[in-house]
């Protein structure tokens, strides 16, 4: 199974059904096995692409809380070499980054030609958060859709590749999550009691993330809509599309300026 682009005409009701693992994709080891062939395939896709230097990748990592976006960090952008990709979290905006426009940090952070760039959470927060939150106005937040746009068609024009994922989890997903966070030391730090007060929010962020999906999904930046409540469906899902995308680049290894047989002779 291949995702494929969020359209403005899809029926999103991001049910929680529609965040399991598709029935067609294969189940136990042999989904390991396709998983690992795949990030193989991506390491070697990474080394050509920093090598070719024609283009940047941009991935966006948009979902819920304990949706598994570090999961998908760790998993498989961590079959990248580190020395070609920068991870970006966005946090609560400094007074500097308040003093300009919400995307001047954003376009900071964007990757140069020969790297692979991840916001993990990023300027879509900016009609997320602040609409459920009721941080800016609506007549301010409801212009920031074509902003969006427009930035990243820019950014497209200028050789960045966008690819942008939201990972879909169930509430009762998301709560076994969360409960583990918990009772799980090695996770106990990712736990944060505002976790809890964003869940009792889940239908006004269904609302705000239908509309992003639809509003933001454009042939140059699209947004695929990832089933998350499986860890391994949710990997190898993200590492299919992001191959597909990479293969479809003919990146090329760089020819040298020169003959190098020749300096052959002068090692002794």
């Amino acid at each position: 199974m291949l995702l494929e682009p969020v359209s403005s005409g899809d029926d999103l009701e991001l049910r929680d059904k529609d965040a399991a693992a598709p029935k067609d994709l294969a189940k136990g080891d042999d989904l390991k096995t396709e998983v690992n062939d795949l990030l193989d395939r991506l390491t070697d896709l990474q080394n050509i692409f920093y090598a070719d230097g024609r283009h940047s990748l941009l991935i966006v990592l948009q979902g819920r809380d304990a949706a598994g976006k570090d999961g998908v960090v760790r998993t498989v952008i961590g079959a990248f070499n580190p020395a070609g990709v920068r991870v970006q979290s966005f946090k609560v905006p400094t007074a500097l980054e308040m003093a300009h426009d919400y995307l001047w940090r954003i376009h900071q952070a964007a990757p140069e030609k020969g790297m692979v760039g991840v916001f993990n959470r990023s300027h879509y927060e900016d009609v997320l958060v602040v609409r459920v939150h009721d941080i800016v106005p609506k007549p301010v937040w409801s212009k920031r859709y074509k902003q969006i746009n427009d930035f990243e068609q820019m950014l497209t024009e200028n050789g960045t590749v966008i690819l942008k994922f939201f990972l879909h989890v169930s509430r009762d997903e998301q709560k076994t999550r969360l409960i583990d966070r918990v009772n799980d030391e090695t996770k106990n730090w990712k736990f944060n009691a505002g976790d809890l007060q964003e869940r009792d929010l889940w239908d006004k962020y269904s609302e705000a993330y239908r509309d992003v999906l639809k509003k933001t999904s454009t042939k140059c930046a699209p947004w695929y809509l990832v089933p998350a409540d499986s860890n391994k469906a949710r990997n190898y899902l993200i590492a299919k599309r992001i191959v597909k995308t990479l293969e479809g680049l003919n990146l090329q290894y760089p020819e040298p300026k020169t003959d190098l047989k020749q300096y052959l002779k002068s090692l002794k």
